[in-house]
Formats: C-alpha cells, sequence, structure tokens
C-alpha cells in the first residue's frame, strides 16, 4: 500500500517541534510525496503559535520543493461542546483542518464527556480530520465515534506517532477504531505527527496495522490525489474548489 500524503506535520512554530516548512517539504520530496500539510497546533497549545501566525499562512506557495503544501491547522477541542481554539473566520480559508485531544493544558472528561466533545467537533463544517482517537487519556465510545465520523463525512486519524513515542498505550484502541471503521466503510487517512522533518512521511507502523486488519484501500484516503482532493473540494475548501491539479 503506497501513501501519496502526510496532513499531520509541525514546524518549529508549534514550539516543540524542530523543524521549517522548508525541510518538512524537501523531506516529504526526498520520500515521494505529492502533498504535505503544514498543521501546526492550535493556540491554545503551551507553546503553540499566536493565531496571527495561522491566520498568516496564505503567504505560503502552493507548491515547495515540488510538493504541494496545505495549509492548516491541529485545532485544540476545548471543551464538551467542541469548541475549537482557531476561529471560524480563520478556519474557513484554510486547506485542511485537523482537530483532536490534547491532555497537555486540558483535562480529560469521562467516555460520555470525551465522545461528545468528538462529535460536536465532527459537527464544525470546516474540520476534517479527528486526529488521534485511540488516544488512552481520553477514553471514548469508539463506535458512536466512528459512526459519528461517517454522518457527518470527517476523516478518522490513524496517527503513526501514537505507535512510538506519543500517547502510550494507544495501540489497541487504534486497532480497534480502524475495525470499525473498516466495518462501517468510514475514511481514514494516516498521519505521521511529525514533530521534526525526518519524521514526515513516517507511516510503518500504521500499516502494519492496515494490513493486520485487511484495510481495504479505497477506505484509506491517502492512497488517492484523486479522492482526497475531491473530499476537500466536497468539503467546499476554497482552493480546491477552483480546481487543481492531480
Amino acid at each position: 500500500m503506497k501513501l501519496l500524503l502526510d496532513m499531520h506535520n509541525h514546524t518549529v512554530a508549534s514550539g516543540h517541534a524542530y523543524s521549517t516548512v522548508i525541510e518538512i517539504a524537501a523531506e516529504a520530496s526526498k520520500k515521494g510525496l505529492k502533498y504535505v500539510g503544514i498543521t501546526d497546533h492550535g493556540p491554545k497549545m503551551p507553546g503553540g503559535p499566536h493565531i496571527y501566525h495561522i491566520g498568516n499562512l496564505k503567504v505560503l506557495p502552493e507548491v515547495i520543493e515540488g510538493v504541494e503544501i496545505l495549509k492548516g491547522v491541529e485545532a485544540n477541542i476545548l471543551d464538551q461542546e467542541g469548541s475549537l481554539d482557531v476561529p471560524d473566520h480563520i478556519l474557513k480559508d484554510l486547506d485542511i483542518v485537523l482537530a483532536g485531544l490534547h491532555e497537555v493544558g486540558f483535562e480529560p472528561w469521562d467516555v460520555d464527556g470525551n465522545t461528545r466533545a468528538l462529535l460536536k467537533a465532527m459537527e464544525n463544517q470546516y474540520v476534517d480530520v479527528i486526529v488521534h482517537p485511540g488516544n488512552p487519556a481520553f477514553p471514548i465510545d469508539m463506535e458512536k465515534f466512528v459512526l459519528g465520523a461517517k454522518e457527518s463525512n470527517t476523516l478518522v486519524e490513524i496517527n503513526n506517532s501514537s505507535f512510538l513515542t506519543s500517547r502510550i498505550g494507544s495501540k489497541e484502541n487504534c486497532y480497534e477504531i480502524a475495525r470499525l471503521c473498516k466495518k462501517h466503510k468510514v475514511q481514514i487517512i494516516v498521519g505521521s505527527d511529525s514533530h521534526i522533518a525526518f519524521d514526515v512521511g513516517r507511516f510503518d507502523e500504521a500499516i502494519k496495522l492496515l494490513k493486520a486488519i485487511d484495510m481495504p484501500e479505497e477506505l484509506v484516503i491517502n492512497t488517492s490525489i484523486e479522492r482526497f482532493i475531491d473530499y476537500l473540494k466536497k468539503k467546499g475548501k476554497p482552493r480546491f474548489a477552483k480546481g487543481l491539479k492531480f
């Protein structure tokens, strides 16, 4: 299974990552990726960028080192109503919007509260991906979450970093979420969650999972640029509504 894009990458602007946009693009090009997302954390993450930084992503070129650069954010879900730390007037102009629960600076709720927070965040028309939902710090009703993703046409991330250095104990949850996505025919997206350029496009552990459960390739949106762009067009992303080559 060949994955052609990586939408979850952090630059030095996230405060706890160590590479620049140009370094990320160069690594993506080296690894043969066609599209890469620049998705630094929202401003409520300790050390995260000011909201002006996210709003000014428009200055980035659309192509660097031959790789299409998608301007985005990993927004923090703040409460059980799914509120995000990036306002809609900024989200609407971004190419890709990730949202997730983070333990740094945020208190987890119970299963019902965590699940409600994710479901409400998916109601936001600008949210495209729920990241690392297998995080054991935020237990959820997995089937309810997956069905919510299907209803809202939101991509479910399988986060490679969750098998390595982040969110220790995620593996079993990630496998179960992936199985439920397969069962209910919900599209997933694999993200490296890179915090240094060397990890851009690192999908090794996630691919092991996909092979282990025999995940159909058509449910993995990273495998088709055409399906990925079609998804963003249907979500009404301004850059893609006007049409891009793929």
